[in-house]
């Protein structure tokens, strides 16, 4: 029996060389950075860091999302400019459909080098150039709506805060806008810069909600529209939205945890075909030699395919559920 034998300098290597790297992380930590901590809460004080210009940040903001100085869409397509507003990105528009074009080309070439069909290469360039984009701007966008429904409350209790102290509401918001991570810090904090520089209140609310696109928000715009008009008691109001919104939001984490195993089950039965298929291909590369070629193979894998995609849209919409 083969014996394994370890020098225990080794391992004293391995701590010293542990050690120095944690050592090299205090140091940077305790001296390297003299940034202020709040400066890197979201990407908008960051900026106004390096930029004295406030306005200026205040523009760099809407065209990082892919809007005009002025807050309109850079494109026509309204439905693109809104996804990818929503989405999060701070590359432009312009340069992330440059990239979607770039990346389409490559892999276009690449098919028709390795297959020699001037059919596939088109189609895997069309695929590349809308499908893939548009599911990895929605995946973004559901990923950005999460983070942003579950600071949403807290945000609501600074606000509430704020108000029972005696300040108005802009400035309520534009402490959101300090004192919370992204993408809420820099969310409110374009509001409160909206209203500085001219916006009313609501049109930057409304504004707010075109940037997130949440379900939760239209009762916060509709609470502040109406108490900037006719007033009352905004505090009041704004304490039982973040209940109801704290209890829906519970209410969502106890139905995923009731739909894991649901969610678990259509991973494995999805997973495995593929993993049995590319098992006996790496093992047997010939068990399906004498019948690869032929036209009804690829016609049931096809059929296999639609009937797997059918199936996984069943049981996402069985385990996933709109509160």
């Amino acid at each position: 029996m083969m014996s394994l034998d370890f020098n225990p300098i080794y391992l004293v290597w391995i701590m010293v060389a542990l050690s120095a790297g944690l050592t090299a992380e205090a140091v940077y930590i305790a001296f390297a950075s003299s940034t202020n901590y709040r400066s890197r809460i979201n990407r908008r004080l960051m900026l106004l860091q390096d930029h004295t210009d406030r306005e200026a940040v205040y523009i760099e903001l809407r065209r990082q999302r892919g809007l005009t100085g002025e807050g309109n869409y850079r494109v026509g397509l309204t439905g693109l400019n809104r996804l990818f507003l929503q989405s999060g990105l701070t590359i432009g528009l312009v340069p992330f459909l440059t990239g979607v074009a770039v990346f389409s080309a490559i892999v276009s070439l690449c098919v028709l080098i390795f297959r020699g069909d001037t059919l596939e290469a088109f189609l895997a360039a069309v695929l590349c150039a809308t499908v893939l984009p548009y599911f990895t701007l929605r995946l973004l966008r559901a990923r950005r709506l999460g983070k942003f429904e579950a600071q949403f409350p807290d945000a609501l209790d600074i606000i509430i805060r704020s108000l029972r102290a005696g300040h108005p509401v802009p400035v309520a918001i534009a402490m959101v806008g300090r004192e919370m991570k992204d993408p809420i810090g820099s969310e409110f904090g374009i509001v409160s810069d909206e209203v500085t520089y001219g916006a009313d209140l609501e049109t930057a609310m409304r504004n707010l909600y075109a940037r997130i696109g949440s379900d939760d928000l239209p009762l916060f715009v509709t609470a502040v529209a109406i108490q900037s008009s006719t007033g009352g008691n905004l505090g009041e109001i704004l304490q039982n939205l973040s209940d109801v919104i704290r209890q829906r939001f519970k209410m969502r984490r106890k139905i995923k945890a009731l739909a894991a195993e649901g969610r678990a089950s259509a991973l494995i039965l999805t997973s495995l075909p593929i993993g049995v298929f590319l098992v006996i291909q790496f093992i047997a590369p010939e068990f399906y030699g004498a019948v690869w070629n032929e036209h009804l193979t690829k016609v049931l894998l096809v059929g296999a395919l639609v009937w797997m995609m059918l199936g996984d849209f069943i049981m996402y919409r069985m385990v996933n559920f709109k509160i």
